[in-house]
């Protein structure tokens, strides 16, 4: 990567140093087929973190497994772990409270907005492009986010030795870790010898550190913390849904906690509105898609809008994930992940119509009932559709251990009706969503 901010560029070509050395001791020094089947152990033992306390005890430690993996990852878990000195559980608490108040909105937003914001910065959008993971298996990326989101705004999940946080991204930063690896240090004769396709196209990828800078570098892992946090937050106030500065600041401090356990740096993150807008200004003008290479942003974000809109079943609202992602985004940032060509003049006219007359009615109805808002029901609408797509779908149960699973099947449940509206306006969403409970009856806990 080249451009003239010196610190962005350094952070392109910065890994994360406890992910990358337990991978190299878990990989450095075996033929490629041994040393993912040492990885492969790994994976089996970070299976047994259910929750944070787990990353602490020797219960998830498997009998017959390699000495030596053993204590990289016991080091592992201990290292990664420990929150920062500066965590405050107070903010974290609060962050917390607002991602439930607003519910399904909230996952609207995080599905149309800071997910795909994800894919403009070019050489993340490649390290996706590289496995098919976007175009082949649009779903399961989608799922397997929303299964390291969704527990973060969980009641205790970041603090409490019972939550779960800790233990879900301390697996996610040691893929990264893996997939630096594969790109940049494998030999590329030696991909024949696995049996995982991806690894194979790791493998043999002609990656340019110098142009590119590292995979998975500091610089995507800090941008994709802006989309889950400044990006979230800039679109609530686009939907007049803006937050007050103390919850703005508690919801990018929760979220920075989660950057330090994924290991970002600390200096590349921002603690108020005004300066994580400045940060994701300085990383989008750095994150021009390099020169000679094929721009792999379009698939993916076609992809993704394909499954957004294929979630939805009611008619007059299923291709409104396109105009909503232009408006939440700005339509130049959509074209440039391939957003916008979906979407025909009905689709477009309807959004806009719908949105300056809600907006209208909204205004009014605020004069008289402070809680009244067609545009959170609407939001809330789309957000129950992709909810029960990506989350509550039993037949492809999110990869989360079943005590998280029920907390976020309690938690949806609760979100069934707007305690805000008005019981007819609640009526109005029933007709665009279900009437009753959200989560389906396979999705419920049987009393035993």
């Amino acid at each position: 990567m080249t451009g003239p901010d010196t610190e962005l560029d350094r952070a392109a070509h910065s890994g994360d140093d406890l992910a990358d050395r337990t991978v190299s001791a878990l990989m450095d020094g075996y033929p490629l087929p041994e040393a993912m089947d040492r990885l492969g152990q790994a994976s089996r033992l970070m299976a047994g973190w259910t929750c944070n306390a787990d990353l602490t005890s020797r219960a998830w430690r498997v009998d017959g497994q390699s000495p030596d993996i053993v204590e990289a990852m016991a080091r592992y878990a201990r290292e990664g772990s420990a929150l920062p000195d500066w965590a405050d559980p107070a903010r974290i608490d609060e962050a917390e409270s607002v991602f439930m108040a607003y519910g399904p909105l909230s996952c609207t937003l995080l599905f149309c907005a800071s997910l795909p914001a994800c894919y403009q910065m070019p050489q993340l959008a490649e390290v996706l492009h590289l496995s098919g993971q976007l175009e082949q298996h649009t779903e399961h990326r989608i799922r397997q986010t929303a299964a390291m989101i969704f527990p973060v705004m969980m009641d205790g999940g970041l603090t409490t030795p019972g939550g779960g946080v800790v233990a879900q991204v301390l697996k996610v930063r040691l893929i990264h870790a893996t997939i630096r690896h594969l790109i940049v240090t494998r030999q590329a004769d030696e991909a024949h010898t696995l049996r995982d396709s991806r690894h194979q196209v790791w493998c043999r990828h002609d990656w340019n550190t110098e142009q590119l800078g590292l995979p998975c570098s500091q610089l995507e892992l800090a941008f994709t913390l802006l989309t889950f946090h400044a990006v979230f937050l800039k679109a609530m106030r686009t939907l007049n849904m803006g937050l007050t500065g103390r919850q703005e600041t508690a919801y990018l401090h929760a979220w920075n906690v989660v950057g330090h356990v994924l290991g970002i740096d600390a200096s590349l993150m921002a603690h108020d509105m005004d300066s994580a807008l400045a940060l994701l200004d300085r990383f989008q003008s750095c994150g021009a898609q390099p020169a000679g290479r094929i721009d792999a942003r379009p698939a993916l974000g076609q992809a993704l809008v394909k499954a957004l809109s294929d979630s939805i079943r009611v008619p007059v609202i299923r291709h409104l994930p396109v105009p909503m992602i232009e408006r939440l985004l700005g339509r130049p940032a959509a074209q440039s992940i391939g957003v916008g060509p979906q979407a025909g003049w009905a689709t477009r006219t309807l959004f806009r119509t719908g949105m300056f007359l809600i907006g209208s009615i909204d205004r009014v109805g605020r004069l008289f009932a402070p809680g009244f808002s067609l545009t959170r029901m609407f939001t809330r609408a789309i957000g129950y559709h992709l909810l029960t797509r990506f989350l509550l779908d039993q037949t492809r149960p999110l990869a989360l251990p079943e005590r998280l699973l029920d907390q976020m099947h309690n938690t949806v449940d609760g979100w069934h009706a707007d305690v805000h509206a008005p019981a007819w306006l609640n009526r109005v969403e029933d007709w665009l969503t279900t009437s009753g409970s959200w989560v389906p009856p396979s999705a419920r806990k049987v009393p035993t």
